[in-house]
Order: C-alpha cells, then sequence, then structure tokens
C-alpha cells in the first residue's frame, strides 16, 4: 500500500505496540502530530509542559514496564530539550525512542529556522541514531530502532526525520516485530567453570546486585543464586528491588551513602559476586581499595564493563538472567556460618539511624513505606531525599524505584512519575523530590492536572539545595554558597495555581493524616513537607576514599 512518511511513523508504532506516547508538537513535525490525531483512538498522546518532562515521562514509562519508551519533539529547541532525557536514559540504560522532525532535506545545513544537527548532538548519549532522508527507508529505521533500544544493554534511539520525509509517499507493508532475544553469545564453558571454582572455593562470599539485575529480570534466578551461595547482599542504587530489601541476608546499598555493614562486609569479603553493576565511582569509592581481600566475580551483558573500572577476576559476559540460570544448575549449596555471624554483627552494631526530633526526611520515607505496604512505584529526584528513599523504603520486587543513577538528573522524577503512572494505572505512584529539584520541572503538575494523572509529588522542602550544602558543611568550611532557596516561593499555591490539590506539613504529627489523604483523592497532590536545612545524608564515605572510611555523625561528634 502506498502511505506517506507520517503515516508510516504511526503504522510503524502501532506494529511495535506503542500505546502512548509523550511529546510537544511544533511546525517540522506537525504531519506526524496531524496523522497521530487520526489515530489517537490507538495511540494515546500525553502533551507534557515542556519536551524535557517528555523525555522523562518515556524513561518512567519503559522502567516501570520495561517495554520501549517514546517521546516526540519538533526541530531545533524542541529536538535539543529532550537532551538531558535521552542522557539520563542513556547512563541507566533504559530503551526509549526519541523521535524528532527536521527541517526539510534541501535546507539541511544552512542554518534554517529551528534546524539543529541534532543526530551529531546526541550522538554520545544514545546507543544508536538516525536522520532519515529517504522515505523508502523510514519504515526498516524504525523497526531497527526499536530492535536496538532494546536488545543487549538497552538504551535510547534518536530518529531524526526531515519534514518532507514524513510527507514523501512510498510503499508500505506491515512487519511483526522479531521477538527480542536475549544475549548469550558471549557465555563461555570456560568462563562459567572459572566462576564455579571461585565460588566453590571462598569462605566469605558477598553479592552486589546492580541495576542489570532489574533490567533482565532474573529476580527469581537471583534469589535462588543467593540461596545456594548463601551470601550476604548489597545492592547499587539502580539494584534496588532485584534482591528483596526485607531479607535478612541483604545488608543495604553500597557506597558513599551506602550503609555500613555494606561497606565494611565487602571491603572484608574474600570473594564478591558482582552482577549486572558497573563499578561506579560513587559505589567503589577509592578504586584501589575496593575489595582490597577479595577475589572479584564480573557478571554483565556489557563486554565494555568489564576490568573498565575495576579489574576483576574472572567474569561471564552475558544477560544476567541467563547466566545466573546457568550457575544455579550447576553450583552447590554453601554454608559459611562464621562469615554470616561476622555480617550479621555488622548490621546489628550499624543500623541505620536518624534523628528522631522533628520532621525529617527518613521519616517522611518510612512514613510512605507504612502508608504503602512497600507496594508502590518510588520515583525520585536527585540529593538527600534520592538518598533517604533509597535507605529508608524497603523494594522487595524489581521496577518500583525509578531514579536518575547515571546522570544525576535533578528534574528528573516528576516527568517519569507521569509516564511510571500512564503505564501503570492500578499502581500507587510517588514522586519524591527535594524543593531544589522540584523547581527543575514543576511545571509538569499541569500536565498530570491537565490529564488528572494521580502521582503524589512529596517535597522534602529545606529551602536550600541540601545535598550541596552537606558537602559545604563537611569539606567546604560552612560557606553556603549559592545554595540558600529561602525565598517566597510557595508550592501548595503553586500546585492550586496548576489545578491540583497543595497540602503542607511541618511536624511529625500532620504527616500521616496528610498523606493518607493524598493517597486517596485520586488526583494529582503536591505534600510539602518542610524539615531543617541541616539534616543530612548518613552513613558517607568522603569522594574518592575507600568504602571502608565510612563514617555517621556519631563518627563527627
Amino acid at each position: 500500500m502506498k502511505l506517506n512518511g507520517s503515516e508510516i511513523v504511526i503504522e510503524c508504532l502501532k506494529e511495535q505496540g506503542v500505546d502512548t506516547v509523550f511529546g510537544y508538537p511544533g511546525g517540522a513535525i506537525l504531519n506526524i502530530y496531524d496523522e497521530l490525531y487520526k489515530h489517537s483512538d490507538e495511540i494515546r498522546h500525553i502533551l507534557t509542559s515542556h519536551e524535557q518532562g517528555a523525555s522523562h515521562a518515556a524513561d518512567g514509562y519503559a522502567r516501570s514496564t520495561g517495554k520501549v519508551g517514546v517521546c516526540l519533539a519538533t526541530s531545533g529547541p524542541g529536538a535539543t530539550n529532550l537532551v538531558t532525557g535521552i542522557a539520563t536514559a542513556y547512563m541507566d540504560s533504559v530503551p526509549i525512542v526519541a523521535i524528532t522532525a527536521n527541517v526539510g532535506v534541501s535546507i539541511l545545513g544552512k542554518d534554517s529556522f529551528q534546524e539543529i544537527d541534532i543526530t551529531g548532538v546526541t550522538m554520545p548519549i544514545t546507543k544508536h541514531n538516525f536522520i532519515v532522508k529517504d522515505v523508502t527507508k523510514l519504515a526498516d529505521t524504525i523497526r531497527w530502532a526499536f530492535q536496538i533500544a532494546q536488545e543487549g544493554r538497552p538504551g535510547p534511539v534518536l530518529i531524526d526525520i526531515p519534514k518532507d520525509v514524513t510527507a514523501a509517499v512510498t510503499d508500505y507493508e506491515p512487519v511483526k516485530p522479531e521477538p527480542v532475544e536475549r544475549s548469550t553469545e558471549y557465555i563461555k564453558e570456560a568462563d562459567l567453570e572459572a566462576a564455579i571454582k571461585l565460588i566453590n572455593k571462598c569462605k566469605k562470599p558477598f553479592v552486589l546486585v546492580g541495576g542489570g539485575a532489574v533490567i533482565s529480570g532474573a529476580e527469581k534466578e537471583l534469589k535462588e543464586f543467593v540461596d545456594k551461595v548463601h551470601a550476604p547482599v548489597a545492592d547499587s542504587l539502580m539494584g534496588k528491588g532485584a534482591y528483596d530489601g526485607g531479607s535478612e541476608l541483604y545488608t543495604g546499598m553500597l557506597g558513599m551513602h551506602g550503609t555500613k555493614a555494606a561497606n565494611l562486609g565487602v571491603t572484608q569479603c574474600d570473594l564478591l559476586i558482582t552482577i549486572g553493576a558497573r563499578f561506579s565511582d560513587r559505589v567503589v569509592g577509592s578504586a584501589k581499595s575496593f575489595a582490597k581481600h577479595a577475589k572479584i566475580l564480573h557478571i554483565d551483558v556489557d563486554p565494555a564493563e568489564i576490568n573498565k573500572n575495576i579489574l576483576v577476576d574472572a567474569s561471564i559476559i552475558g544477560d544476567v538472567k541467563e547466566v545466573l540460570k546457568r550457575l544455579n544448575a550447576r553450583i552447590e549449596d554453601h554454608r559459611h556460618d562464621e562469615w554470616d555471624d561476622a555480617v550479621k554483627a555488622l548490621k546489628e552494631k550499624y543500623p541505620l539511624k536518624y534523628n528522631t526530633e522533628g520532621l525529617t526526611g527518613p521519616f517522611v520515607v518510612e512514613e510512605i513505606y507504612r502508608q504503602t505496604k512497600g507496594d508502590a512505584i518510588i520515583v525520585t529526584e536527585v540529593g538527600q531525599h534520592q538518598m533517604w528513599a533509597a535507605q529508608y523504603y524497603k523494594y522487595s520486587k524489581p521496577r518500583t524505584l525509578l531514579t536518575s543513577g547515571g546522570l544525576g538528573t535533578m528534574g528528573y522524577g516528576l516527568g517519569a512519575a507521569i509516564g511510571a503512572k500512564v503505564a501503570n494505572p492500578n499502581k500507587t505512584v510517588i514522586n519524591i523530590a527535594g524543593d531544589g529539584c522540584f523547581r527543575m520541572n514543576m511545571n509538569e503538575i499541569a500536565t498530570a492536572a491537565r490529564y488528572n494523572i494521580p502521582v503524589v509529588q512529596v517535597v522534602i522542602n529545606n529551602h536550600v539545595l541540601g545535598m550541596v550544602r552537606q558537602w559545604q558543611t563537611l569539606f567546604y568550611g560552612k560557606r553556603y554558597a549559592a545554595t540558600v532557596l529561602n525565598d517566597a516561593v510557595d508550592f501548595v499555591k503553586l500546585a492550586e495555581a496548576m489545578g491540583a490539590t497543595g497540602m503542607r506539613v511541618t511536624t511529625k504529627e500532620e504527616l500521616a493524616p496528610a498523606l493518607e489523604k493524598a493517597l486517596s483523592l485520586g488526583k494529582p497532590v503536591v505534600l510539602d513537607c518542610v524539615i531543617d536545612c541541616d539534616d543530612k545524608v548518613f552513613p558517607m564515605v568522603a569522594a574518592g576514599k575507600p568504602i571502608d572510611t565510612v563514617f555517621d555523625q556519631d563518627d563527627l561528634d
């Protein structure tokens, strides 16, 4: 059949099972939007307040479901406004497809109105990108983009389509998508044998779980593996929920704001089994001192991650779920009672704790956990509140913490929460933000209100840029340069002005009823929780220091 480029875009999205797209129209992409209008009963379009919100919403949709998220933007500033969201998805291996339009082929490269070389701009932050100058190649390019976004280590793909290509006509035949196969081609028998030998020989094993375990859906295989090896477990920020945070073998998060039990346990172990993690600097601290008494076994789907940040003694390259299946079939049950007791003692000696006088971030997170019974999708921005959400909410299922780990994107959470709620209408979705982060993209409250998307926006409001202020307190002589936000902004009035409900909490006693009401209203709510400006996130490791130098407030007093 004969279709124009815009019709091909929509038909290809339907082929891929896309039911929702997030975006913002403009001149260059009008043809695609006109066609999308005709198919509004098949593909829902969410008009965000800003293109960055659209990219984060596509990201939240993808992280919470495992499916590809899709966002649309016009040329020039529309396309560049997607960049932060694309980079966020790239750093955290999130499958999104960003479709942009550009000026016509004949005026490309001539500094035309709203022209930008968006493929050049996004080349370092996409898994792959395309500019389609020939309509006959459009359908196959879109299909290829979805395949690339999902296979192996997932990531974002951008397709840029000049406006005249969206109007050009060519033959189109529908194609059923091929299933995306798990990556197993690099799983070698010798690597499996080497791993099993290390596991059988060790006396003090420790398991570090990263985001790859979440992405691969390996929670069942991971639990079986941990039970067989009988090792204590820590996770990275991105690995939350792959292993049950309520398990007695769980020690907490590892790294800069990890627990003392996790940081000291990894330092003392003799085998560190790292599953789907990339040894980020925020996890390892000093690379020279990391797991200094241990052999390291690294399991990851991406060959580029092996020996990139930390030199390892053995590795298995492949999809985490598939690798663990093969290991589980061959390893025997182990017991390490003396080691178990030692790690248990660390947990008992160094529990997480915080100041219980007055309203605090940890108290807010614990109340959220209590009222949701751990059965919610928690989204965060970046900073102190993010760490409190990682420390004090117990994640028992994967894809229940959505947060910007690699890029650390302030302004990520509200758009991502909208995407997650659209994808999971029957789940409670809560975005936890600091007041500094909330200011970045708080315009997306208008989006939530426009569509009555009932996300609960919790603002941990300390009137400062809390994490930066914490560093200024500890390492910069309390010189609070550009971190004080003590102005007249009223988030309750702001919420109401945008069509949402606003509530303010200033005491511990006010929190429970306010949160209960927020969760019951069935509409977007902003809950402004005012805390002290000098509350800090502990434990902590100074940047670049060994993780066993972890300290808390008691160590400073």
